[in-house]
């Protein structure tokens, strides 16, 4: 989601509502505690220089259990970070504490906010000599005959 879409979003809505990816609803209490433009400058494993910017912006959770942030309220803190963040068209990556601080991308189903799991992946899959998986269809496959087979009675 990119921080347009969020904008978007948020004009609709009467009450903000975040969703783990286990289907965990994050409290209503919740504050977004900063909004910033992250750049990570890299090099991969195959020798390339990367650079990749995104928004973010961390949500955190306290002891204030009457405090609801207001989507126009988030909206004026997203129009007050507009001059750090430069563009409206940056992904957003969101920081939410759980045993260690997770990060997440964002959807919206219409309703809710939903914090979507991230993933670690090789950026370099050819240079490292990792093989590219290939899809096949079950009716490609073959049973060996040194396997298990109905009623040999070795299972």
């Amino acid at each position: 989601m990119k921080i347009s879409e969020l904008k978007s979003a948020l004009k609709n809505l009467s009450a903000i509502v975040f969703k783990l990816p286990d289907g965990t609803i994050l409290p209503m209490h919740f504050h977004v505690t900063e909004v910033g433009l992250v750049t990570k400058h890299f090099i991969d494993c195959g020798g390339t220089e990367r650079k990749e910017t995104m928004a973010n912006f961390q949500l955190w959770e306290a002891g204030d259990y009457d405090h609801r942030l207001a989507p126009q309220k988030f909206l004026h803190i997203l129009n007050l970070s507009s001059p750090i963040l430069g563009s409206d068209d940056l992904e957003i990556e969101v920081e939410y504490q759980q045993n260690t601080i997770g990060k997440f991308g964002l959807d919206f189903n219409g309703c809710e906010f939903l914090l979507q799991s991230k993933q670690t992946a090789c950026l370099a899959q050819d240079a490292c000599g990792i093989p590219e998986k290939k899809k096949i269809s079950l009716s490609e496959l073959t049973i060996q005959s040194s396997c298990c087979t109905p009623g040999g009675d070795c299972c």
